[in-house]
């Protein structure tokens, strides 16, 4: 018996980058490919999802899933400023006729962390110029792919920067105080604070020297990705790159429900941390609230908590479960974090409908991600028989893949994948979550 009601979208996620392999044109293939790059390792060939993404389809489907939500990649579609590659579209063309073949209804996110270098070139995520050229790209492809579209993310984890850029301040202030050794340590796990796999300490230590090769790539010295510390002005500038986008697309294709994802924790004060968490709170969720009200749904990404106190976030509990993220294992994070944000679309005037993009955790130990599985959906089912309109819930991943600065390292799919045959292997977890 199903777990969810009929109509419910079960699924898994991936994003271009870290599934697909050369995306030559991309911001993050210059970056990986510098000598003093912040990266683990290349990305390369990823795992081939490009050639072999009708295997990976049909073994969804096989497994019970019915929704894959996936990127389509802007370097790819537009790898000169202008410039469409009609090729490309045809790719993703056959990937969704390809979804629509099996049973499958595809989500597209329209930007997962990854960027032309030309957009960088021009000022990246903190220029104006990159509002148009967003809604632009997004215009184009939903004009050529639209009919085969339904469900449309338009930025993943829009919030990204915001969560960068106050882990590096504290990183910063960490180290200016000189720590003790228990402070180092802490540090070095403050990666885990953040819900993407970034490298914060060879980030720091390489900055001089990354300055020199960003000036030849990128010709700045401060090159301003997706993920790059966001000033409070990008932040919003994100925010209208997502309405502009939106209102584009709705122009040339009504039909579409489109939404963005935000990055959230479950955030839990302890110890008189309560105005910190409140601040912390407004800072990842409701001062985007006006910028998506008019959105068709909200997709909600999580995969911890976040323990608050008087001075900020607490290190994870000791003893906890912690996975290769350095994530603390806390899923019955997932429902809380609905329904704060149902509350908050609420008191605002929505009934907002609530999609899981993203939730998973990266591990070697399946049976520990069966159990992942298993509480965070019943959380997810139990904000259901509560009334709150969650229409979906999308793994993340569908295969392990390239983590960005983490490399290969981090297992987070429902697939394993050979990287040297390319040969895909289920794992139990897979036909785990088909059957619920």
């Amino acid at each position: 018996m199903s777990r969810f009601p009929e109509g419910f979208m079960v699924g898994a996620a991936t994003a271009a980058h870290q599934v697909e392999g050369n995306n030559i044109h991309s911001d993050y293939w210059a970056m990986e490919h510098m000598k003093h790059t912040s990266f683990n390792e290349p990305s390369l060939n990823a795992v081939d999802h490009y050639n072999r993404y009708e295997e990976d389809i049909k073994l969804m489907a096989e497994a019970g899933l019915n929704t894959y939500r996936f990127s389509i990649e802007w370097a790819r579609i537009e790898p000169e400023e202008g410039k469409y590659d009609a090729s490309e579209i045809e790719h993703y063309r056959k990937v969704l006729a390809c979804c629509r073949e099996n049973g499958i209804e595809p989500v597209i996110t329209m930007m997962h962390f990854t960027s032309p270098v030309w957009v960088i070139k021009n000022g990246g995520w903190e220029s104006e110029a990159t509002v148009d050229a967003f809604a632009r790209y997004c215009k184009y492809v939903v004009s050529e792919l639209g009919a085969l579209m339904k469900y449309v993310v338009t930025i993943n984890e829009a919030n990204m920067g915001l969560q960068v850029a106050a882990i590096a301040e504290r990183y910063k202030r960490q180290m200016m105080a000189k720590m003790s050794q228990m402070q180092q340590n802490q540090s070095s796990n403050m990666e885990g604070t953040a819900q993407v796999g970034m490298n914060f300490n060879a980030m720091m230590e390489n900055m001089s020297m990354q300055a020199i090769e960003n000036e030849e790539v990128f010709q700045t010295k401060s090159p301003q990705n997706f993920v790059s510390s966001r000033t409070p002005e990008g932040d919003i500038l994100v925010m209208k790159a997502h309405q502009a986008a939106r209102d584009a697309m709705k122009e040339v294709c009504p039909h579409l429900l489109i939404g963005l994802s935000l990055s959230l924790h479950d955030i839990q004060p302890v110890n008189g941390g309560e105005a910190v968490a409140k601040k912390e709170w407004e800072e990842e969720f409701t001062h985007y609230l006006p910028y998506i009200m008019a959105d068709d749904f909200f997709g909600l990404q999580n995969y911890t908590r976040s323990l608050i106190g008087p001075d900020g976030i607490c290190p994870v509990p000791e003893g906890a479960e912690t996975t290769q993220m350095d994530y603390e294992f806390y899923p019955q994070a997932l429902e809380h974090v609905i329904r704060k944000a149902h509350k908050e679309f609420e008191n605002a005037g929505k009934k907002m409908p609530i999609m899981i993009s993203e939730n998973g955790i990266a591990t070697d130990d399946d049976t520990r991600r069966i159990a992942f599985i298993e509480e965070a959906t019943k959380g997810v089912a139990a904000c259901i028989a509560d009334g709150i309109p969650v229409i979906g819930y999308c793994h993340w991943s569908l295969m392990d893949n390239f983590e960005w600065q983490k490399g290969f390292s981090m297992r987070f799919g429902l697939i394993s994948v050979d990287r040297t045959t390319m040969k895909r292997n289920p794992k139990k977890s897979l036909a785990y979550l088909g059957h619920l």
